[in-house]
């Protein structure tokens, strides 16, 4: 039987780099079809939310913003979920580490291993959608982190060939442009 695989991608789309989870999650989505076994998801904020996704999953995949490394704005890195949790970017006391949420799916008996790929912020200003061109330039790299996450999994994807239409209407809300087939 296959192992079940959940990749997250978390972070906040209106606070410039703060979203770069959420656009490796799309660039999956809309880039490659994986086995039935993946599941790709824009987790978006949700915290505690994200707890229920975990039930019958083997593996946890987060990519994530994070900052304080000292390392150049772009920089990617696949961490433990330990490693994560201290440059995690919190922006309130609301706000809970991944972390956490794996020490709270543990207390309902949920324990799923877990791998974070985080990538190093270089603006967080709100109300911007737009990445600041460093980040926007390590997308690649971020999603080649995810499948060497998975190919140690023995898991792979197949490129999809062209666009579908969601990831063609997310990218013109994104950019201000003309919605397809309009």
């Amino acid at each position: 039987m296959a192992k079940r695989i959940l990749i997250l991608g978390i972070g906040n789309p209106l606070m410039t780099d703060e979203g770069v989870g959420v656009r490796v999650a799309e660039a999956l989505m809309s880039g490659f079809d994986f086995p039935d076994s993946v599941e790709v998801v824009d987790a978006g904020t949700m915290g505690l939310g994200i707890l229920n996704m975990f039930r019958g999953v083997d593996l946890v995949i987060v990519v994530d913003a994070i900052d304080r490394t000292g390392h150049p704005p772009g920089t990617v890195m696949q961490l433990a979920p330990d490693d994560l949790a201290p440059n995690q970017i919190m922006h309130s006391l609301h706000d809970i580490r991944f972390v956490d949420v794996l020490q709270a799916a543990e207390f309902t008996g949920i324990r799923p291993e877990a791998e974070c790929i985080g990538i190093q912020v270089g603006s967080m200003e709100q109300w911007v959608t737009e990445l600041t061109p460093e980040v926007e330039a390590a997308l690649p790299l971020a999603v080649d982190a995810v499948f060497t996450v998975l190919g140690e999994h023995g898991v792979s994807a197949t490129p999809r060939t062209e666009s579908t239409e969601g990831a063609a209407i997310i990218e013109a809300i994104r950019t201000k442009n003309e919605m397809p087939g309009r």
